[in-house]
């Protein structure tokens, strides 16, 4: 069953990382790829410079920053004179156990994850998911791109 499982795994890593098709194939059904080259691949990661991991810098956020709220998600912000937008997550026992509590976190990173692009740049954001909202991915993000948005909005009315 691991095997299977392994071989699984690397059969969707191969045909991600071979993901385009060869131009000059003969037949239109040709299964045959190559790989895609390293200046055009995205990449769609999470390192640890874009994550709010000081106590220091998350409670200068929180007190400091700007609140903004909508049905989701609870959004401070905090101009951090960086190149890059950060993010920081505090989710509360109010929504269950741990295993409920990681899921959310885990939609939230990938909701900025996947929308850091179109982000701001240069804020350092603490995220609070509200209670009892709809918290699926696709409203996550849309949340999270508003909220931001509204937030350089006022950091540069303030300014």
């Amino acid at each position: 069953m691991a095997a299977a499982a392994a071989s699984g795994l690397s059969k969707l890593w191969k045909t991600s990382m071979m993901a385009a098709r060869r131009p000059d194939s003969a037949s239109p059904d040709s299964n045959e790829v190559r790989p895609v080259p390293p200046e055009r691949r995205v990449r769609f990661r999470f390192p640890r410079r874009l994550r709010i991991v000081h106590k220091t810098d998350f409670d200068r956020v929180m007190k400091q920053g700007t609140r903004v709220v909508d049905g989701t998600i609870m959004l401070w912000g905090l101009s951090n004179g960086r190149p890059d937008t950060r993010l920081g997550l505090a989710v509360g026992r109010r929504h269950g156990g741990a295993v409920q509590r990681n899921r959310i976190k885990r939609l939230l990173r990938e909701a900025f994850r996947l929308s850091h692009a179109d982000l701001p740049p240069g804020f350092d954001l603490a995220c609070v998911p509200q209670t009892g909202a709809d918290l699926r991915l696709p409203q996550l993000m849309e949340s999270l791109r508003r909220l931001a948005a509204r937030l350089a909005k006022l950091a540069s009315r303030d300014q």
